[in-house]
């Protein structure tokens, strides 16, 4: 909102209105103990001109450069019809469907997303989206809990999922007791350890996490695991990048039997959706037709009216938080509509072709890259192994000190793990999307290379 417009009179009426004597009485039922005190650090506020001009710099801050960093949003090119009808004004504007039928074209883009998503991730239902992956992913950890119905609340969660991913799953789990078991992962392949996975197993482990491809960009054995999982009578929860599903199996389909992933999450950013350094972006669950109750936000469906006219109504919304909070299958409030919309119009726009090119080039100039630079002495491939755009490279210098000296060429190199995997040592995570071109591949290499011989 780019402006508020309540005076001081306003604001001391409404309190007046309600019977409270300040804004922080609406929050007295807040422990002190959780509240974070005042904002110190925060500084004094700007003029509007001030705001302006701060945001046009931050803004300049991502133009010009070629990007390098993939760890969980991709730089992808998106087609100039995509935002241009996204943001036409019946579209922009719309939101949460509260009166649900009279919203026929929100429900009739929405059903067509969850169409598209069950095509891509080979699953037999999909809901309308929810906040973004890692918020995805916890919610199908809770689903996945539920499911079981009994005391299994135990769930095995490698280490080659996204290490924000996992944080945040833990911040919405750890208080209804569930535990999430780590699965370290082979120093040669950067994949799940099989041995880790039989000695992490319990009684009380509800499923299993499989991440394709996962954090480091590797290609996890999606088909044993799964296989291995369910000879084990535990679920299989996907967490996919949708454009690797143009050129890899589906979810659905994994397993030597094809019985397939129980229920697949993720996040949706590479269909249509900018960087806009960091967000909004969107998530997106599907799942076996059995389980669709258990899943959270909403579904669409399509049926015929009274005089054999198509339409779209609210098939299902298990979403009980609007009258039993505590008791609600989940507390999501609303979906991504407007990411949504993009998304389903970048799908639509590029179709099957389409997509698949663009991960095949993904992947073949992700190979490229690595070609490149790893002829560079004193860079290493650290894991071997199939990889989709993405891989770890190893270092001998600082990574830090190579990120900063790389962005004064307009480079920005990669993502720096020495702090998430410690036990890897010097190394940062590569990415080249379609978008790079073979000059700025070439310009990386050289200037890495004169970074690394100074």
């Amino acid at each position: 909102m780019p402006y508020i417009p309540h005076t001081q009179d306003d604001i001391t009426a409404m309190l007046d209105t309600i019977g409270i004597g300040s804004i922080e009485d609406l929050f007295d039922e807040i422990p002190a103990s959780l509240r974070c005190g005042k904002l110190e650090k925060i500084p004094s506020s700007l003029t509007e001109i001030e705001i302006g001009q701060l945001m046009c710099q931050r803004a300049t801050q991502d133009s010009g450069v070629a990007c390098f960093i993939g760890a969980g949003a991709y730089e992808h090119h998106i087609p100039a019809a995509v935002w241009e009808i996204t943001t036409r004004g019946e579209f922009y504007s719309a939101y949460t469907p509260y009166q649900a039928e009279a919203s026929q074209g929100t429900l009739q883009l929405l059903y067509e997303f969850q169409t598209m998503m069950a095509n891509l991730t080979g699953m037999e239902a999909s809901n309308a989206s929810l906040y973004d992956g890692a918020s995805a992913l916890a919610e199908a950890v809770l689903m996945a809990v539920r499911l079981k119905k009994s005391k299994a609340k135990r769930i095995l969660i490698p280490t080659t999922v996204h290490p924000i991913y996992r944080r945040v799953v833990n911040t919405i789990v750890k208080n209804q007791g569930i535990t999430l078991d780590e699965v370290i992962f082979q120093p040669n392949t950067g994949t799940i350890d099989f041995n880790s996975l039989e000695k992490t197993i319990s009684k009380e482990t509800a499923a299993l996490v499989i991440p394709q491809p996962n954090f480091f960009g590797q290609l996890e054995q999606v088909d044993e695991l799964t296989d291995w999982a369910h000879a084990q009578g535990i679920l299989v929860i996907g967490v996919v990048n949708p454009l690797t599903l143009a050129i890899l199996s589906a979810p659905g389909e994994w397993g030597t039997q094809k019985k397939g992933a129980d229920i697949v999450c993720g996040e949706g950013q590479p269909l249509g959706i900018p960087l806009s350094s960091g967000g909004p972006y969107f998530g997106f669950m599907c799942c076996k037709k059995a389980y669709v109750r258990q899943m959270p936000g909403r579904i669409i469906g399509r049926t015929v009216d009274m005089d054999g006219k198509t339409g779209y109504t609210l098939t299902l919304q298990a979403r009980e938080q609007h009258i039993r909070r505590s008791k609600a299958t989940s507390n999501i409030c609303t979906n991504q509509g407007l990411m949504v919309t993009a998304a389903t119009i970048h799908t639509a726009l590029l179709g099957t072709k389409g997509l698949e090119h663009i991960a095949s080039t993904c992947h073949a100039n992700a190979t490229t890259l690595i070609d490149q630079l790893t002829s560079i002495t004193g860079v290493a491939q650290v894991f071997n192994g199939p990889f989709f755009h993405e891989t770890v490279l190893r270092l001998k210098n600082p990574v830090n000190e190579v990120l900063q000296k790389l962005a004064t060429h307009n480079i920005l190199g990669g993502y720096n793990l020495t702090e998430l995997y410690p036990e890897l040592g010097n190394c940062l995570l590569v990415c080249a999307t379609e978008m790079r071109t073979i000059a700025e591949m070439n310009n990386y290499a050289t200037q890495l290379q004169n970074i690394l011989n100074t």
